[in-house]
């Protein structure tokens, strides 16, 4: 049996699905988590990015993400991003999931972005979890605090912390019912994402 060639399985195709990671944004000049140089190399996931952390320095973390967030608005979206765009219209259903939190595939013109950690430029209470971002965003580089007094976080997955239910249960299903499961700058190494390939 003679296996089909990339160029027909895309021909083909009637549901394509992507799961996209830090090495897409990488071109764009976003720093990954776990290359040489990467964010991790130099930061302790522990006293960053756990609820754990911030509860116990919320200024330590906030402008840690503060930091994060500049950088990600000082960059643009790169051909990856615009092809992936641009892909959704080649296939009846196509979706795009990512693990990234830099809105930078949404600035690209993708829509319906399943974002599995979240997205930097939202912001939410730690204590009541009402949305604060858009023109609600914080506008200070320190913490700032909610009407009903609690902390504003950033709008993204830490360590120890659950995926969102909805966009994890929307990429397990395009996973198993896609007959086009692409990976793209991805280790596929942090679960519960890294099982979406897996499902496919």
């Amino acid at each position: 049996m003679i296996s089909p060639t990339l160029e027909h399985v895309l021909a083909d195709a009637r549901h394509c699905a992507v799961l996209t990671g830090a090495g897409v944004s990488a071109e764009s000049g976003v720093p990954t988590f776990r290359s040489p140089g990467g964010l991790w190399r130099n930061h302790n996931p522990q006293e960053l990015a756990t609820p754990e952390a911030f509860a116990a320095d919320p200024e330590l973390v906030w402008s840690w993400y503060s930091w994060r967030r500049n950088v990600v608005r000082g960059v643009k979206p790169n051909p990856g991003h615009y092809a992936l765009a641009e892909a959704a219209a080649l296939f009846p259903r196509f979706t795009l999931v990512t693990q990234n939190v830099d809105n930078l595939h949404q600035r690209a013109g993708s829509a319906a972005v399943l974002e599995l950690h979240g997205n930097i430029e939202h912001c939410r209470c730690s204590r009541c979890a009402a949305p604060h971002h858009g023109d609600k965003a914080p506008p200070t580089e320190h913490v700032q605090y909610c009407d009903c007094g609690g902390p504003i976080r950033p709008g993204v997955v830490w360590f120890g912390e659950g995926l969102p239910f909805d966009a994890l249960s929307a990429a397990q299903e395009a996973a198993q019912q896609c007959d086009l499961f692409l990976c793209v700058g991805t280790s596929a190494l942090v679960y519960p994402a890294a099982m979406l390939p897996m499902l496919a």
